[in-house]
């Protein structure tokens, strides 16, 4: 059944909008002092534990069915270890406005698979749109996408869209998953993420030491406000308003992570992030335009 939309689920989107786009930029500062496995487990760890002592703090009851315990499963390594990993794996190589970019191709991403698992159908002008945002996202990869010799940026591009695959795919599911109070849903996810990430950390790049300057306090603010904070605000705002409803934040995450990277990270922007941005955000707004609007005038 597909929710209205409240006031407070708008705000939400406006807020993660902020926070999620700026995220690219203090990942990229973590990347300085630490390896990306580290900065991937590090923010999943801290909120994890953040939300699990909210969840002791409330006593919220843990979920009994199984049923729960493997949605949970699962769309903690999709929602958290998985693209976590791929970001900061790939923001070693590229621009974090490219990352940042590549997550408006998600809702790219959710169209179909609604369609498929969901109540959200597609329709033809849903599909249009879907395919001209694509033409975005082989425009922002550019004409390297397949190529995979030495020295390449393929690999790191093709993780980020990977990421976003990612996230598309555990917003579906986190709709689907059978009622779990959403603080408790929050935390059970990241703590699947940190137990999938701590021990790749370890193995590869060893045991993390505190950094001094920017990229320690980096690593503990992507924690708290990106990690922590901001899985327990989009649980709740897909458990209300729905997956389709929640990609809308991917509007602004691209342009946020375009302003942060050029203002705080002097990073160069190509034409190409521009055209491709125009694309998706084009794509984007044939396939969820007439609802919008009708959610607008409610």
């Amino acid at each position: 059944m597909t929710t209205q939309p409240t006031l407070t689920n708008w705000f939400s989107i406006l807020l993660l909008g902020l926070i999620w786009g700026g995220t690219f930029m203090v990942v990229s500062i973590a990347l300085e002092g630490y390896g990306p496995l580290t900065v991937a487990c590090a923010r999943t760890t801290l909120g994890a534990v953040t939300l699990l002592l909210l969840v002791l703090a409330m006593g919220r009851p843990l979920p009994k069915e199984p049923i729960v315990w493997a949605y949970l499963a699962v769309t903690g390594v999709l929602n958290t270890a998985l693209p976590f990993a791929l970001l900061s794996w790939g923001q070693q190589y590229v621009p974090s406005a490219f990352a940042g970019i590549s997550m408006a191709a998600l809702p790219l991403f959710v169209l179909p698979l609604a369609h498929v698992f969901s109540d959200d159908k597609m329709s033809s002008r849903k599909s249009i749109g879907v395919v001209i945002g694509f033409v975005g996202a082989l425009v922002l990869i550019g004409p390297t996408a397949f190529d995979f010799s030495e020295g390449s940026l393929a690999l790191p591009q093709l993780a980020c869209v990977a990421a976003s695959l990612s996230y598309a795919i555990s917003s579906v599911l986190t709709r689907r998953c059978p009622p779990v109070d959403s603080i408790v849903m929050a935390a059970l996810t990241l703590i699947v993420g940190a137990i999938c990430l701590v021990p790749a950390m370890l193995v590869f790049e060893g045991v993390p030491t505190w950094v001094e300057g920017r990229a320690g306090y980096a690593i503990i603010f992507l924690g708290f406000v990106p990690t922590a904070f901001a899985a327990l605000l989009r649980v709740t705002t897909i458990r209300t308003a729905g997956p389709v409803f929640m990609t809308l934040v991917n509007y602004q995450v691209p342009v946020w992570s375009m302003v942060f990277g050029a203002w705080v990270l002097s990073e160069v922007l190509p034409l190409r992030f521009f055209a491709a941005l125009a694309l998706i955000l084009f794509g984007l707004a044939i396939s969820q335009g007439p609802s919008l609007m009708r959610v607008f005038k409610r």
